[in-house]
Formats: C-alpha cells, structure tokens, sequence
C-alpha cells in the first residue's frame, strides 16, 4: 500500500503536468482566454486533487480487500480512470456553468471534453506513476 507522502506526491503531480497540457488546449479549443481557462483549471485541479487522493486511498483499500494486492490489471486500470473521472465530471459541471457563465448544456461539452482529456491522461500517468514508483506491495500482478 502507498504512503501518505507517496499518495500527495502523485497527486499534486498528475494535476501539476495535466494543468500545463489541459488549459492551453481548453483556451484554444473553446476560444477562451488563458486567464479564464487558467482560473477554471486551478478550480478543478484543487477540487481533483482532494477527489485524487480520497479515491486512489479508497480504491487501493477495496482492492487490497478484495485480491490481497494492491497491483492493477489491465482492466482494472481501465475501471479506475473510468471510475475517477465520472465522479469528477458529476462534481465539476456546476462549477464550470458559473465560473463560465454558460449553460449547463454548454458546461457538460466543456466538462466531458476535460474527462475525454483527462480519462485518457490519468491512465497514462498512473502506469507511468506506477513505472517510475512502485508500489512497495510484493504480492504477484494481475497485470
């Protein structure tokens, strides 16, 4: 199982490198400013950064429970970034239609355009995460 300091490394990562990618794609894909895409992404990173953590801390814990290890299938994989980035989505959308000033119709394109991004993202990450970091868990993969 990680530790706490390992589990905030990793989040305040993901979030750092997804920020640098993600909002001057957003600015440019939706022909808003960097200023209002910038302040919209530090909003969400802040909110996905808690969400990060709680989730990953949560997730690993049922896994443990549930196979004895805290190593990650292929398709567990899939269902963790799938999973993150739904109840991600659910939290973020009010909070984009306000801070955009659009329509919740509006906000749910710009809402699933960053889960698109971001699902894809964090299943990058997180395997490269894993790569660079292991997790000091020695029980056998299901990878």
């Amino acid at each position: 199982m990680r530790t706490t300091g390992d589990r905030i490394r990793q989040a305040v990562s993901f979030e750092a490198i997804g920020l640098l990618i993600s909002v001057p794609l957003a600015a440019f894909a939706f022909g808003y400013s960097l200023e209002k895409t910038g302040v919209l992404g530090l909003i969400g990173a802040t909110l996905a950064t808690t969400w990060n953590y709680l989730f990953n801390l949560g997730f690993d814990h049922a896994l443990k429970r549930l196979t004895g290890s805290t190593r990650k299938s292929l398709k567990l994989r899939f269902l963790h970034a799938f999973s993150f980035e739904l109840g991600l989505l659910i939290a973020f959308l009010p909070i984009i239609a306000w801070w955009m000033g659009i329509s919740l119709l509006d906000a749910l394109l710009v809402d699933v355009s960053f889960a698109m991004f971001y699902l894809v993202y964090a299943f990058v990450f997180t395997w490269c995460y894993d790569t660079v970091f292991p997790d000091t868990d020695t029980e056998t993969s299901a990878d």
